[in-house]
């Protein structure tokens, strides 16, 4: 029997989420596709009242760096998120645009708890590196469905960006 999942809801602390593709498939491989998951992760974070702190979207997988919704726990916005992005592009592949799949999300997702400005750094650096470390491209500036470009630049990019203030232990941003 397997071990029982245990998640860590409703301390303050932030949330390195991390779910990937069915069988690891790049189903978020076109950059429509990467397009239109950034799109619903807006909606939904407006929807949930939770803070983005960092993200990239992978050809097969996503990492999010985030806090606790204030309307829900992160385990209904992640299963509300999947759905909304795989019920679409399930259907645009069921069209034709890409080989059929009859599923899109792996079931289950990770999730680590961040409590420490060290571990936040570590977790974006983690994220933004990642583009380059899968050779998809040379620099994080050349990925724009990361988080890279407000750290590095303050650019909106295609999703704003809460910075983190660890001392208040809230976003310095006013939105979403």
């Amino acid at each position: 029997m397997r071990n029982p999942l245990e998640r860590r809801y409703g301390q303050g602390d932030l949330h390195f989420i991390t779910f990937s593709c069915y069988g690891r498939r790049p189903l978020l491989g076109t950059p429509p596709a990467r397009d239109f998951f950034v799109r619903i992760l807006g909606e939904v974070r407006i929807r949930y009242s939770f803070r983005l702190i960092g993200y990239v979207v992978m050809p097969e997988h996503v990492h999010l760096l985030l806090s606790e919704p204030a309307t829900s726990n992160l385990s209904v916005v992640l299963q509300v998120m999947k759905q909304r992005v795989s019920r679409t592009l399930l259907a645009q592949y069921a069209d034709g645009n890409a080989i059929a799949e009859s599923h899109f999300w792996m079931r289950r997702f990770y999730d680590f708890n961040v409590w420490t400005g060290n571990k936040l750094t570590e977790k974006l650096h983690y994220m933004h590196l990642n583009p380059v470390n899968r050779n998809l491209v040379t620099h994080p500036k050349d990925w724009p469905w990361s988080s890279w470009s407000h750290y590095a630049t303050g650019d909106v990019g295609l999703i704003g960006i809460d910075r983190w203030n660890e001392s208040a232990g809230q976003s310095e941003n006013p939105h979403p």
